[in-house]
């Protein structure tokens, strides 16, 4: 079954996430919309959408479309999901899942209720590089686990960019911590020891670092900056035999490499250069046309989403 993709926005990360895939899977993209009608055209044109529509609600409600990708500003991912659930259309939603838990719990509870798929995008987590990162976690290959350590840095995005806007939920925690607090969550059930935040303006945190506790005892730190000299996105899993490496976890593209320290010696992997959003598309393509698993489900976006609420209270700072 080919998917018939509807998009909503023309932002950039769609040309990555979503755009590059489909064409590699085989899926089309039937239609997008955007708040400036000639952005959407043109990103149709460039991109091989077969055609761009006045609004939101178009693509969404339009019967040549059978699921929804939904890139928009954090602020809005909660309020479109919804009007796409009520529409029986499944989404493959940009992360974080919402603003805050409550607004989580309120998008699971009607795709639960609705029986209609509603995925995050930790598009990561689909990619044999981080697959085989956790597997020598959990295999004894490192031991006992003793540390994970996320680290996520970006140069800083321009003014007007919507993740330095309090009304669209921006902030370097939502951005990146996002991701570094799913990873925690891999090892089992952790707990926020404190954070320490810098404010670029009142309520958007340019950087914030986070500091885990695992009830086994192992710690952890999830460290976020959208003020850095360059990209850098590393995984580090320290355990009581070794540790293991993954040098881009968001972007395997463009690194895929994954180093092993054991006493045995010093090794690496390569895992692949395909992107981890091909992975993921594909995974939901198999969960919609086939009923196949997810690793992930709106549960654990709710669980998520309360851990960066956490995040940000043990940082002096209100959540979104």
């Amino acid at each position: 079954m080919t998917l018939r993709i509807g998009v909503l926005g023309a932002s950039r990360i769609a040309e990555l996430a979503i755009v590059g895939p489909a064409h590699e899977l085989g899926h089309r993209l039937v239609a997008v919309a955007a708040r400036d009608p000639l952005r959407a055209e043109a990103f149709a044109e460039t991109h091989g959408v077969e055609r761009a529509l006045h609004t939101y609600e178009d693509v969404i409600h339009d019967p040549d479309v059978d699921v929804i990708y939904n890139p928009l500003a954090n602020a809005l991912h909660a309020p479109w999901n919804l009007v796409a659930v009520a529409a029986g259309k499944p989404v493959l939603t940009e992360k974080p899942f919402a603003r805050n838990r409550a607004e989580a719990q309120q998008v699971a509870a009607a795709a639960d209720a609705a029986g209609v798929t509603v995925l995050e995008g930790f598009h990561y987590l689909f990619h044999p590089a981080t697959r085989r990162a956790l597997e020598l976690a959990g295999n004894g290959t490192v031991g006992d686990l003793l540390h994970v350590e996320a680290r996520m840095a970006m140069p800083a995005p321009e003014a007007d960019d919507p993740r330095w806007s309090l009304e669209m939920a921006g902030g370097a925690l939502m951005d990146l911590g996002c991701y570094g607090l799913h990873v925690m969550r891999q090892f089992g059930h952790p707990s926020i020891v404190r954070a320490h935040a810098k404010e670029q303006s009142p309520g958007i945190d340019a950087w914030c670092d986070v500091e885990i506790a695992f009830p086994e005892g192992a710690t952890g730190l999830s460290a976020n900056s959208m003020v850095a000299d360059d990209y850098s996105f590393t995984l580090r899993i320290v355990g009581t035999r070794g540790d293991v490496v993954v040098h881009n976890f968001i972007k395997p593209q463009d690194d895929d490499r994954l180093t092993i320290r054991t006493p045995a010696g010093v090794s690496v992997e390569h895992l692949g250069t395909r992107p981890s959003y091909t992975y993921q598309l594909e995974a939901f393509a198999a969960h919609v046309r086939d009923g196949a698993a997810l690793p992930l489900d709106t549960a654990d976006a709710v669980e998520n989403m309360a851990f960066v609420d956490a995040a940000y209270r043990a940082a002096g700072m209100a959540p979104r």
